[in-house]
């Protein structure tokens, strides 16, 4: 099969919306900035284990009302998380709020939680491969 994985996902934003949604990324979610190429527009690639996985795009003059809601056709983005305990720490010191969803029989874990302009995001953990084994 010629697809095989998600390779990167890119928000569009304002420059103004910019700094908060690359806090958001690699202060919540532990993402790291790295090189970008020349863009003629502000914005930031973020890495995971060496893969720029989130692309922020500031091309926009003003936020864009079209979307709304600020994700428009798509629900929400799912990213593969190890660490549970560490990250519900981690989310309730720096007042993140997040909901918990256990997956009965399959297990995995989610945390869901909301990017600055309201994207929905889950961290998907295998429960397997969890420290215990338990939530």
């Amino acid at each position: 099969m010629p697809v095989n994985a998600l390779h990167h996902f890119t928000i569009r934003c304002t420059p103004d919306e910019l700094p908060p949604l690359v806090d958001f990324y690699t202060r919540v979610m532990r993402l790291q900035a790295g090189a970008r190429p020349e863009i003629p527009a502000p914005g930031a690639w973020l890495y995971a284990d060496g893969q720029p996985i989130v692309h922020l795009y500031a091309h926009l003059a003003r936020p864009d009302a079209a979307m709304q809601p600020a994700t428009g056709h798509v629900d929400h983005i799912s990213f593969r998380a190890r660490g549970l305990r560490e990250m519900r720490e981690h989310l309730a010191a720096l007042g993140v709020p997040f909901s918990e969803a256990p997956i009965p029989g399959w297990g995995i874990h989610q945390l869901f939680l909301h990017d600055p302009r309201g994207l929905k995001i889950e961290m998907t953990f295998w429960m397997s491969e969890e420290e215990g084994g338990a939530p």
